[in-house]
């Protein structure tokens, strides 16, 4: 290795100084580069780092890992490498922010009379107390069963979106309550598909 500098050079009555093209700017050259990185001071090559994920973090965020980025230039510091992030779609839970919304499906009759059903949340399943006459899409908020907040202030909720299951084939003593049913109410039936027709229509 052996020192060198930049190179003057000299055009009519201007001096222009530009670095040179040996060393590039370090002053020294290497008179017998290794033949792996060719002078350069690093070579290329791949590992698989274990990168600690925050909770509450959501598509779009970005992580800096400090020091982990491309090696200096002839023994330079190495730069950082920054993770990119995006969030796999969940199976049937949809984030908004720090909530969460859940579809759950009731039936007829618990939507009815009243019911007490499970529903899953984030730190295992819990029970939620339908009330009697709940309407279809009607939404129950879980408070503090959401997302925890990136910057630590608590936790968002989820919400439980109502839907209500009709029954598409009924044995003839179910048709014969629901008839039964209808007439208490002063309801018109004609034949049982037009009623459950009516039915279908007032919970979409």
């Amino acid at each position: 290795m052996r020192w060198c500098g930049a190179s003057p050079h000299v055009t009519g009555f201007f001096s222009i100084s530009r670095t040179c093209n040996v060393c590039e700017g370090s002053g020294r050259k290497i008179s017998k580069p290794c033949s792996a990185c060719n002078g350069e001071g690093r070579i290329r090559r791949e590992r698989k780092l274990n990168v600690k994920i925050p909770p509450g973090i959501d598509t779009g965020s970005r992580l800096k890992i400090s020091g982990e980025g491309e090696a200096g230039y002839r023994g330079g510091a190495r730069g950082n490498l920054y993770v990119f992030i995006e969030i796999k779609p969940h199976d049937y839970f949809v984030r908004d922010g720090d909530d969460i919304h859940y579809k759950a499906t009731v039936s007829f009759t618990q939507a009815a009379l009243g019911a007490e059903v499970e529903v899953p949340t984030l730190e295992g399943r819990v029970k939620l107390k339908i009330p009697a006459g709940t309407q279809p899409g009607k939404i129950f908020r879980l408070a503090g069963k959401g997302v925890q907040n990136l910057h630590g202030y608590g936790k968002g909720d989820e919400l439980v979106h109502v839907t209500v299951d009709v029954p598409t084939k009924l044995s003839e003593d179910e048709k014969s309550m629901l008839r039964q049913f209808a007439e208490l109410r002063g309801e018109t039936v004609t034949n049982t598909k037009t009623f459950f027709e009516k039915v279908k229509k007032g919970f979409k």
